[in-house]
């Protein structure tokens, strides 16, 4: 009689972190905060073979993209359990930062993928509030505290000192990008230039390791027999009935608006 013990011979797992969305601070997109549990469960449950993560991601806060990256990588060496990313649509900026977390990166052939740079962008109100007599009136203690205000002409010194700000978060982005994959990466300036390269062209670039998708990769490493666990934030009872209607429309504008930079 063959007597079967369920804890011998089980399938092997791959666990499956789905990141879509903007990189905010704003509650509505990703943040490190709220994926801190997804992520937890996903390198512990089920003594997984490797966690894969869809990554269709346009960007977002610096920031935040560089504490959810620290988190992955921090998992992944404290469980011994590798990390394979695959893109979707777009892995851009940040969502670059994030696929960089992992051990391999995977991309369709229509991808976009790179935007190794950083942005701010705003508006100047000044012309307007003037033309309907309107009057600014700000108090402040430390010269710098109304620095950038959108309602007064650019000052000169403002703009430099925003300059040595983005040009220092480029470095940080840059120094981590090579720390991931600089033995990939093709000896090309460009590739740090903010441009983003589609597919093959990224492979080429050496910023993606390969063309593939998820389910067709995996079985070729761990078997047909492979399964799939996926994980991701459980939304409140409240917010699937539609109580944050206007906070899930204003999230949705902004996802729409950071994917639009890349025509999606």
């Amino acid at each position: 009689m063959k007597i079967k013990l369920p804890f011998l011979n089980r399938d092997p797992v791959v666990n499956v972190v789905r990141l879509q969305g903007a990189i905010s601070t704003s509650g509505r997109g990703l943040d490190d905060a709220s994926l801190a549990p997804v992520l937890q469960k996903a390198f512990t449950k089920g003594k997984p073979k490797a966690v894969a993560l869809q990554i269709n991601c346009p960007g977002g806060s610096p920031v935040q993209s560089s504490l959810i990256a620290a988190r992955i990588r921090r998992l992944s060496q404290e469980n011994n359990v590798p990390v394979i990313a695959f893109v979707e649509d777009v892995a851009a900026s940040g969502g670059y930062w994030l696929a960089c977390a992992a051990d391999e990166i995977y991309a369709d052939v229509g991808s976009l993928v790179g935007s190794i740079g950083v942005i701010s962008a705003g508006f100047g109100f000044h012309e307007l509030i003037d033309r309907y007599g309107v009057e600014r009136r700000v108090h402040t203690a430390g010269t710098s505290k109304s620095m950038l205000d959108p309602f007064r002409p650019q000052k000169a010194e403002d703009v430099h000192k925003l300059e040595g700000w983005l040009t220092d978060l480029h470095e940080i982005f840059i120094t981590y990008v090579k720390s991931r994959r600089e033995a990939q990466l093709d000896d090309d300036l460009a590739i740090f230039s903010g441009e983003v390269w589609i597919g093959q062209k990224a492979q080429a670039k050496g910023l993606i390791d390969d063309i593939g998708h998820l389910v067709p990769v995996m079985k070729a490493v761990h078997g047909d027999k492979v399964k799939f666990r996926r994980f991701g934030p459980k939304k409140s009872l409240l917010s699937r009935f539609g109580a944050r209607l206007m906070g899930d429309a204003i999230g949705t504008i902004e996802d729409r608006s950071a994917f639009a930079r890349f025509g999606l």
